[in-house]
């Protein structure tokens, strides 16, 4: 039978420190001696309606589940080195607020983040609303599905993530990414998915400025590429875009079909530059270098 602790005020470091096969239910983890580390090294634990605000309250948590919870912005570094959690309809809102984790759901939560996700693996987010910088920087096999987000710097270095129904406001998206597919998307910034391998779009909506450049082995299926100038830069692509493009340059390899191009660029290069690009039903070729 779980321990139930429930309605207390708690504020003292390491409060409920290695908390094992309990519920905690209705508590306030704020006050003034100004704890930390309220939960460490807790296990098979249920955290529901509480609120949080003082630093670090789950390190090296193992088996836990947190429900309809706020963590304000003065509770720094939430979760580090978790595994097997669940956190569902519940705020995190501190800085750096998951790193290090692994196997982790999240659930129709609100995000306020900035370092949200490091160097995690095997995270599912689902239906939530997130405002990171550098958000899931050098994490491993991700889910996204349903995820508004907005912030710069976000997806780098990742591998192994799958994107469906996103909304992405973000500068510097993906770069250096690795077999990351995304599905029904939009994605809004400049400098998309540079230095990428493996990354695909399928049916998305692309917007901004000198999108994907310098990639290895990137597919567009449907897409549609608004204010996309300068687009894909000495990148190995494969992409069929409907609509039109507004320009290409020095695409390196593969092939690329629109309806229409602003303006085709190939110019003298250090690179040899050989891709196709096609319109249909004219076809264009062009080969520098």
């Amino acid at each position: 039978m779980k321990k139930i602790i429930q309605n207390q005020i708690l504020d003292e470091e390491r409060a409920l420190y290695a908390l094992n096969n309990a519920k905690v239910t209705g508590c306030t983890f704020a006050g003034p001696a100004d704890g930390e580390s309220a939960l460490k090294e807790c296990k098979n634990v249920t955290v529901t309606n509480c609120g949080f605000s003082l630093r670090y309250p789950l390190w090296h948590a193992n088996g836990f589940s947190v429900e309809n919870c706020e963590m304000d912005e003065k509770t720094r570094a939430a979760l580090w080195y978790c595994k097997k959690g669940e956190i569902t309809e519940s705020k995190l809102h501190g800085i750096k607020a998951l790193r290090e984790c692994k196997d982790i759901k999240i659930l129709n939560c609100s995000v306020i983040s900035p370092e949200f996700g490091w160097r995690c693996k095997d995270v599912n987010l689902d239906i939530c609303a997130v405002e990171s910088e550098y958000f899931m920087f050098e994490s491993q096999n991700l889910t996204l599905n349903k995820v508004e987000f907005s912030g710069k710097y976000s997806f780098q270095y990742v591998k192994n993530m799958q994107i469906t129904d996103c909304n992405l406001s973000t500068k510097d998206a993906f770069w250096h990414a690795e077999n990351v597919t995304v599905k029904n998307s939009t994605l809004k910034g400049e400098y998309l998915g540079w230095y990428s391998k493996n990354l695909t779009l399928i049916n998305c909506v692309i917007c901004g400025t000198q999108p994907l450049c310098y990639c290895k082995n990137l597919t567009l299926i449907n897409c549609r590429m608004q204010g996309c100038d300068l687009s894909f830069e000495y990148s190995e692509v494969n992409a069929d875009v409907a609509g039109e493009i507004l320009s290409v340059k020095n695409p390196l390899s593969g092939k690329i079909i629109a309806d229409g191009y602003g303006e085709i660029i190939f110019e003298d290069s250090v690179k040899p530059c050989r891709a196709e690009v096609l319109t249909r039903p004219a076809t264009v070729k062009a080969n520098c270098g």
